[in-house]
């Protein structure tokens, strides 16, 4: 009898514990009955919060699915833009379950690998699209915001037909139960063979500017070199000039004094002339003079000699 009860209270036990589920945050539940999702009178799929929950133990199982944002990464892809011109683009999406059901249905049963194996087809294509109709500067510039927005409109956009999942497109995330968050364009590179080519034409481009500037300078620098060298000369000149006058009218200063000085002595101005013509005579050793010793050039010499003796 003990057995039995045992036996009996065990099977209890496990339907009572088999009638309860959990789900934890940031998850969703679905319940499955006979493999397909349950839904309430109005159609609606019953789809659980976190918390405690109950469902008919054996005929009922339920699906747990993360109702989290998810973060996809894309592969750094090749792209044509709008004048035929390869970019190397590199992105990522995130992305959530917005229908439980519908996502459940779509994926073949939630597998999260083949749902973004299905949002990665439907991203590339709807963003070459998009790439296709802009040309490189619009891409990297001004039409980048609105690049990635006309993209996440475009994937959210879409319907289903609720009485016949079986006509569920793929090509719509809102068929596949997925809402796009954001969609980000992490980096836009040129391929290699692309960017030696623009790198070794800029280059070219960069050395002729710089020729041309030089060229430029060195010619405007010859240019105010000659006009200084011009203004120097008409300065120089002026000054020679200035000075000249200047020199001139000392002299005549000097003349003019020494003529009025003299004429009231004319004995000591023939005096001191004959002194200096003296000093600039017998300035060198070397110097010869054939004179007589009574000529009028020694005339102040012999007067000092007669009045020494």
């Amino acid at each position: 009898m003990r057995k039995v009860l045992i036996c009996l209270s065990s099977i209890l036990f496990f339907l009572f514990s088999s009638s309860f589920f959990i789900v934890k945050e940031g998850e969703r539940g679905i319940v499955l009955q006979f493999g397909r999702v349950l839904r309430n009178n109005e159609q609606k799929t019953l789809v659980y919060t976190p918390g405690l929950h109950f469902k008919f133990p054996f005929l009922e199982t339920v699906k747990m699915l993360d109702a989290r944002i998810h973060t996809m990464d894309n592969q750094a892809d090749r792209f044509v833009t709008k004048e035929k011109k390869d970019l190397i683009v590199d992105s990522y999406i995130k992305w959530r379950i917005n229908d439980f059901s519908r996502y459940y249905l779509a994926t073949g049963g939630g597998d999260i690998f083949q749902a973004e194996v299905l949002l990665k087809r439907k991203f590339s294509d709807r963003l070459r699209s998009e790439i296709g109709c802009l040309n490189v500067k619009e891409i990297v510039t001004d039409s980048r915001g609105r690049l990635t927005t006309d993209v996440l409109n475009s994937l959210n956009r879409g319907t289903i037909n609720l009485e016949n999942t079986s006509l569920i497109n793929v090509n719509s995330m809102n068929a596949l139960g997925i809402q796009v968050v954001d969609v980000r364009i992490k980096q836009i590179n040129l391929p290699v063979e692309v960017s030696d080519a623009i790198y070794n034409r800029m280059r070219a481009e960069r050395e002729a500017v710089a020729r041309s500037q030089r060229s430029q300078g060195q010619e405007k620098a010859e240019k105010l070199r000659a006009t200084a060298d011009y203004k120097v000369s008409i300065i120089l000149s002026e000054a020679k000039k200035e000075a000249l006058i200047i020199k001139g009218k000392g002299e005549a200063k000097v003349t003019k004094i020494f003529a009025e000085n003299f004429s009231k002595e004319p004995y000591f101005y023939y005096f001191i002339r004959s002194l200096r013509a003296y000093e600039n005579s017998f300035k060198k050793n070397e110097n010869l003079m054939l004179l007589s010793s009574d000529s009028e050039f020694f005339k102040y010499i012999n007067k000092m000699i007669a009045i020494e003796k």
